[in-house]
């Protein structure tokens, strides 16, 4: 019979015994670690040992567990059965150490401008005062005075924020109007409010009914519907895969001199545009970038956005939107909530990468965050009321933001020069040299001859008359990735595909370039197409 109404702390001593006495013990015992759901099933027995009439096997890692359910749970409580238990005080004299619980769950809610989770390290413990300033106990009083070490408590920021930021565990229980909570666990993808809502079972849990108040009850069911979400929404830890610029297989066209400039020009000012002509990589820099500094290939801490000409304000960080039964409510917009995730992890790097920056009209969408994105107006001491709420907001010193600039396109908006000084404006430029070669002849299998003849002596002579041209220039030079496409495993010509490219991708552009020069536009097509029919 399994007695899951105790659990053990000196879990360690335990485990040491508990193991040999296992070799003397039947099927019919068990020794169960189980996750704080308490949820005690038949899958569970073989978590840490696997009993057979045979044989019996002693797991010592969760890793190892033949169930992948559990692999990634928290394992807090180690349960036994009656007649095991009697062995164990007979082992050793540490009936201290054994609780009786039963383990509850709640909800609190915390004002971000007073008490924030981001500001806490995971293990931190905090005091919680149940009297508020005005000296009156806090509401729904009662669940204050039965919480008891071990309880598990949701960390709740309400307005701005409105989503679970990470998990509290209660380690002293209610003394001098103070409750203490050590902070277990943050979470990078937050679960929000507004979607708890929508969820039928939760319907009538205390802090979907009434969200006034500070800590709530949830019963074991409703505390289980709300983990198991914001597991799946982290979901499984990754394995690390490392970054190196040096060691990439497939690293960008440009000198490793000028990359690891950049890099240290984004660490200075925090705010860089990688601006050229289309077709030179500048996303697939970005990103390369961002792995470089955070020495892996974490895209957990990249966000991507484009802008466009109705991107506004209200996209970007704050405003209403309305609801299905007419109303309106506040919504935090994209860069705002990545700021937020950001400040969880202090220790790590955020990177918000904006494709076409200069689509958007970036006065209006960044509004009062003008100033704020600047490298010295980082961090709290700094933060400013947004415009449609009283929350202060800043940004945090390790979020990097990495913009865009297509420069070939006249129908774009001018940077203005408050804004432009807040950023490093850094060149991309077409790249047609070794690196560029040893791709195309290696990665995707194009003999030297079509690459040197058909490739980069035409883009190079073509590049040049642009260049030149009173009307045009540099900004609005091919670019290398329109040749980054051909699929070896593909059953086209390379020289069809080629010849494609050119007529279809390239010859398009000149049109734009030249419309007022259709001759000048049919003598480089000419130009580009010589020869490919002959191959």
């Amino acid at each position: 019979m399994i007695d899951k109404d105790y659990y053990f702390e000196n879990s360690d001593l335990l485990k040491d015994y508990y193991k040999e006495e296992f070799n003397n013990k039947g099927p019919e015992s068990y020794l169960i670690w189980i996750p704080f759901n308490d949820i005690v099933d038949k899958e569970m027995f073989f978590l840490f040992v696997q009993m057979k009439l045979s044989s019996k096997k002693y797991y010592d890692s969760t890793k190892n567990c033949p169930y992948k359910k559990y692999e990634n749970k928290i394992l807090w409580d180690l349960v036994v059965d009656e007649q095991l238990r009697e062995k164990y005080y007979k082992y050793c004299d540490l009936k201290s150490s054994i609780i009786k619980t039963t383990r509850q769950y709640c909800w609190l809610n915390s004002n971000p401008s007073i008490w924030s989770v981001d500001k806490l390290d995971i293990g931190q413990e905090i005091n919680y005062e149940t009297i508020n300033e005005r000296g009156n106990k806090r509401r729904i009083y009662k669940h204050f005075e039965a919480a008891k070490k071990g309880d598990l408590v949701f960390a709740y920021e309400s307005t701005p924020t409105k989503k679970i930021k990470g998990l509290y565990e209660i380690s002293k229980e209610l003394n001098n109007n103070e409750l203490n909570f050590r902070l277990i666990k943050k979470y990078k993808n937050m679960v929000s409010y507004e979607e708890l809502k929508e969820i039928n079972d939760l319907k009538n849990s205390e802090p979907m009914i009434n969200n006034q108040g500070s800590l709530f009850k949830l019963t074991q069911d409703e505390f289980e519907i709300i983990y198991d979400l914001i597991e799946e929404k982290n979901g499984k830890e990754k394995e690390k895969t490392p970054y190196d610029f040096k060691t990439d297989p497939d690293t960008p066209f440009i000198s490793e001199e000028k990359f690891y400039n950049i890099i240290e020009m984004l660490k200075r000012k925090k705010n860089i545009i990688l601006q050229g002509p289309p077709g030179v990589g500048k996303t697939f820099i970005a990103k390369k970038i961002a792995y470089q500094i955070m020495g892996e290939k974490n895209n957990e801490n990249i966000e991507m956005i484009q802008f466009h000409q109705s991107y506004s304000y209200e996209d970007f960080i704050q405003g209403y939107r309305p609801t299905e039964d007419g109303g309106f409510n506040l919504n935090n917009g994209v860069f705002y909530e990545f700021c937020e995730k950001a400040k969880g992890f202090p220790e790590e790097n955020f990177f918000f990468i904006i494709d076409e920056i200069n689509r958007g009209n970036m006065s209006k969408i960044f509004g009062e965050l003008m100033m704020l994105i600047e490298a010295d107006k980082r961090g709290p001491e700094n933060r400013i009321k947004l415009t449609y709420s009283n929350d202060y907001f800043y940004i945090p010193e390790n979020l990097h933001i990495i913009g865009t600039m297509n420069t070939a396109d006249r129908s774009l908006a001018i940077v203005d020069y408050a804004l432009r000084r807040r950023f490093a404006f850094i060149d991309i430029e077409p790249n047609f040299e070794d690196k560029f070669i040893d791709f195309l002849e290696n990665k995707k299998g194009l003999d030297n001859k079509l690459i040197q003849n058909h490739i980069i002596n035409k883009i190079n002579n073509l590049n040049f008359i642009i260049e030149k041209d009173n009307n045009l220039g540099k900004d609005y030079k091919i670019g290398h990735s329109y040749f980054c496409t051909y699929n070896p495993k593909s059953n086209n010509h390379k020289e069809k595909w080629l010849k494609e490219v050119y007529e279809y991708e390239i010859v398009p552009l000149l049109e734009e370039m030249w419309f007022d020069d259709l001759e000048k536009c049919q003598e480089e097509k000419r130009n580009l197409l010589e020869g490919l029919d002959e191959q």
